[in-house]
């Protein structure tokens, strides 16, 4: 390391992040699916694959475990499942290693992307009817950021209070769900994946990083995109209250009456929940969004929280 260069955990992996980025074969022209979707089997993914499969016949990769019965299930419906990238000492957590992933998989080449969650996410219409023209950034609440106290939390960690102040005013917007030219999707990605370098490794890569990144991206201008109100595209459900969706003639409807063709954190809603895996889940065992953790795991979370909590050298 020479005299006077900064240095954390994330910054080391980062500099593995941007080049692992060249090492996967991006998808072929036009309009793709891409998702991240390691830890989990085909129960939990199915209803994600096959209401997709049912309104959408281009191509979709999904980054996978080696695991066969999943990789299986994904041929079988013509998904296409990638390795995740192998990193040497610490990684992030994975929902900002995803987008090395999208940012490989979709290249610079032309056409449409949806870059977004996989477990809770389920499609009632194809994808990108109509075509988008430019980024779109979806609301996911109402009220502004100031709000929402995990967004602010993040924001705050990764670039201070004056920052997280200055767009606290502004939409909450959910990184779950990206909408976009691939090339635009492609520099977004990268765009998240650099702006998380900003505070200490245990801040930047963790869970919420991302959400706070994109926040900051889209509203500083960092990015140029539309930003969409929820139940359009996309319906991300998390933060609705539970008596103001229904499950009718086997669709999910928003608040209005309407349905979006992409429905996301549908399993926060157990009467949502059920019958979308009982139309989607292709017989197979009904999961719990929420699952016991091992001591190991619980252990790993409390060091990661006390790192968080240590200063770093930088």
């Amino acid at each position: 390391m020479k005299q006077g260069a900064a240095r954390s955990d994330y910054l080391d992996w980062l500099a593995q992040a941007l080049a692992a980025t060249q090492a996967f074969e991006p998808l072929p022209d036009g309009e793709v699916v891409v998702g991240y979707a390691t830890g989990y089997d085909a129960a939990d993914i199915a209803p994600f694959v096959l209401s997709l499969r049912a309104v959408f016949d281009g191509p979709v990769a999904l980054v996978v475990d080696d695991e066969p019965d999943l990789r299986a299930f994904l041929t079988q419906n013509g998904v296409t499942a990638v390795d995740a990238p192998t990193w040497r000492g610490w990684a992030p957590h994975p929902v900002m290693q995803r987008f090395v992933a999208f940012a490989g998989l979709l290249g610079d080449r032309p056409g449409a992307a949806l870059a977004c969650d996989v477990r809770d996410v389920i499609f009632q219409a194809p994808p990108f009817a109509p075509a988008p023209q430019g980024l779109e950034a979806f609301v996911e609440a109402d009220g502004p950021l100031a709000d929402h106290a995990f967004n602010m939390k993040y924001l705050r960690a990764l670039f201070g209070e004056g920052l997280a102040a200055a767009v606290a005013d502004r939409p909450c917007l959910c990184v779950g769900t990206l909408v976009g030219l691939r090339v635009e999707v492609a520099r977004l990605s990268r765009l998240i994946l650099s702006l998380a370098a900003t505070p200490r490794s245990e801040i930047g890569g963790a869970f919420g990083a991302d959400q706070a990144a994109f926040n900051l991206a889209v509203h500083q201008g960092l990015v140029s995109s539309s930003i969409q109100p929820n139940y359009g595209r996309v319906a991300t459900l998390g933060l609705t209250r539970g008596e103001r969706l229904a499950f009718v003639d086997g669709r999910v409807v928003n608040p209005d009456g309407t349905a979006s063709p992409i429905v996301h954190q549908h399993d926060r809603h157990p009467h949502l929940d059920a019958p979308v895996h009982a139309r989607w889940g292709g017989g197979l065992e009904h999961r719990k969004r929420v699952r016991p953790k091992s001591a190991g795991q619980k252990w790993a979370k409390l060091k990661a929280s006390l790192r968080r909590r240590t200063p770093e050298l930088r």
